[in-house]
């Protein structure tokens, strides 16, 4: 099996974090991410997150997991981070999985991938891509804040690329946000060729500047 891109499920994600997210400013990165995760019928759902970081994009995740009755688990590196997320995450009325520890450390607890969403602000982010254990359906990987320093020179081959079990099929950076770099990695055996029907578009409109996003996965 691999990954199939449903646009009737993303749809209905894109929508309901518009709702969710309306209190957040940055709720356009949060949308895109939902409809994605949800357009791929993403059953274990995985980001990481650090005290005092924004939460749209983590309620976004959970409103997909929803529609794709998947898994949504949030790496945070302490208890503090754990009781911050943990309480805000409740106020918006979501309770996804918490995992504490560092990534590179606790990826054997999250065996099975299908999204993950790591952050360019850290200087471990291309580690944790590395580290990660992929579905065997494939995986689509976003780095959020790609427009950082952090993430200059970073190259998707040199993290997904292990000769072996995955491989990149495409990637994509959208000016969305902060900057959002996207991969969509096969498994293997799998064909990185496009064939009749595999062309889909995702149409996103950022709410505060009003620039329209055409992506083709």
């Amino acid at each position: 099996m691999k990954l199939v891109w449903s646009p009737e499920t993303a749809s209905k994600a894109y929508i309901d974090t518009v709702k969710s997210c309306e209190i957040f400013h940055e709720s356009g990165v949060a949308e895109l991410a939902s409809a994605m995760a949800a357009g791929w019928n993403a059953k274990f759902i995985v980001e990481t997150w650090s005290q005092g970081g924004p939460l749209a994009m983590s309620t976004g995740l959970a409103v997909a997991s929803h529609h794709t009755n998947g898994r949504h688990a949030c790496i945070v590196p302490d208890e503090r981070s754990r009781l911050e997320y943990e309480t805000a995450m409740k106020e918006a009325g979501m309770s996804p999985e918490v995992i504490v520890g560092e990534p590179e450390d606790v990826m054997d607890k999250v065996a099975g991938i299908d999204f993950l969403v790591v952050d360019c602000k850290r200087k471990d982010f291309a580690r944790v891509l590395r580290l990660a254990k992929l579905s065997n359906r494939g995986a689509v990987l976003v780095c959020k804040n790609a427009s950082s320093k952090t993430a200059f020179g970073f190259r998707w081959r040199s993290v997904v690329d292990d000769g072996g079990s995955r491989r990149l099929v495409r990637s994509v950076f959208l000016p969305v946000g902060k900057g959002l770099d996207i991969a969509h990695v096969g498994s293997n055996g799998g064909s990185s060729s496009s064939g009749k029907g595999e062309g889909k578009w995702i149409r996103h409109v950022d709410r505060q500047s009003g620039e329209e996003h055409v992506i083709r996965k």
